[in-house]
């Protein structure tokens, strides 16, 4: 439009000048001209300039991310990423993107984490999140390494050498009252991938689960809940916070906690407190290498007369709900086996 106008304003210019030609007024009329094509011309440059930024940032093949090591430059598009974390690995498949290495998972035979491996089929396995296959690591090519900070404490300056390597590790944290501390880390990633729209719908999609969930939970007379890990040696019994399994349970969905479940920390149960677990659920989640010591667990009296046991309400969970309470996928598989257990 305001070039139509800086057209039409010149022509009218020249029409008078042609009236008033070889006077002073004539030549007014040309230094009008000369200065109305400048401020035109001006226009269209400035017009110009601005639009060069924008063009910038499109084509822009970098981002910078801010982690626990500092500072790391990545890809603005991540084409191979090598995942050295069960929570990551959950993280990258709940917005739909396939890691092109795993860490694998030592207690469960140096595979991919059961609940996860059909959707990691043909993912290379690099090692253990402790012992990373460097040279597996390396013949990947990856554009970004995603590690927890367990694992960059031992192996960060090699891997930075294969790849841009960025760390993570809210589970380290001390959380307080923080319950939403586990999807710090979803975020970050789906971030990286521009995503954070998919993983706040999936986030979404979870938290509906959960409140349905919790209306069923909260219709039960009795709901005195105990989460206990068989260990290769020990018994634990798990707090209410301090784990994002923990508070899934205890926070999310509403389950009471015994008189014996402690606040922050999980404690070591002795056999002789055992009787005193009064709880109406007991999930019993027992490690790979522990069946020795959940046999001989079943077999002791003390264990016989713990009123759950008596009363038929020891619920036997798979090896990995650790695991699972890291993200979207495994929680909404928790929940799944927590509404079977309930009915």
């Amino acid at each position: 439009m305001n070039q139509h106008i800086c057209f039409l304003t010149m022509i009218m210019i020249i029409i008078i000048k042609e009236m008033f030609r070889n006077n002073f007024m004539g030549s007014m009329m040309t230094i009008i001209i000369v200065l109305l094509l400048s401020a035109c011309g001006t226009g269209k440059e400035t017009s110009t300039s601005s639009t060069t930024p924008a063009a910038t940032t499109a084509s822009q093949t970098t981002r910078t991310i801010t982690h626990l090591k500092g500072n790391t430059v990545i890809p603005a598009k991540i084409n191979k990423i090598v995942v050295l974390s069960a929570a990551y690995i959950d993280h990258l498949l709940t917005i739909g993107e396939k890691p092109a290495g795993v860490n694998n998972q030592v207690r469960y035979g140096g595979d991919y984490l059961p609940y996860v491996a059909k959707q990691l089929q043909g993912v290379p396995l690099v090692g253990s999140a402790d012992k990373p296959n460097l040279e597996a690591i390396l013949e990947i090519k990856p554009d970004v390494i995603l590690v927890e900070s367990r694992t960059a404490a031992t192996t960060y300056e090699q891997l930075q050498k294969i790849a841009p390597t960025i760390v993570m590790g809210n589970e380290w944290q001390e959380y307080e009252s923080d319950v939403n501390f586990w999807k710090k880390d979803l975020m970050m990633i789906a971030e990286m991938y521009d995503k954070a729209d998919v993983a706040k719908s999936k986030i979404a999609e979870l938290e509906l689960k959960v409140t349905k969930a919790r209306e069923q939970i909260k219709k039960l007379s009795n709901k005195n809940l105990a989460y206990l890990r068989v260990r290769e040696k020990n018994l634990q019994l798990y707090a209410q916070n301090g784990h994002p399994t923990n508070v899934l349970l205890y926070h999310d969905l509403g389950f009471t906690p015994t008189a014996l479940t402690p606040k922050d920390k999980r404690v070591d149960l002795s056999m002789e407190k055992i009787p005193e677990i009064n709880a109406d659920y007991v999930l019993l989640e027992t490690d790979p290498n522990a069946n020795d010591y959940l046999k001989n667990l079943k077999a002791s009296p003390l264990w016989k007369n713990t009123p759950a046991v008596v009363s038929n309400k020891i619920y036997e969970t798979d090896s990995f709900w650790l695991f699972k309470g890291w993200g979207v996928i495994g929680r909404g598989e928790i929940i799944d086996e927590i509404l079977k257990i309930i009915k």
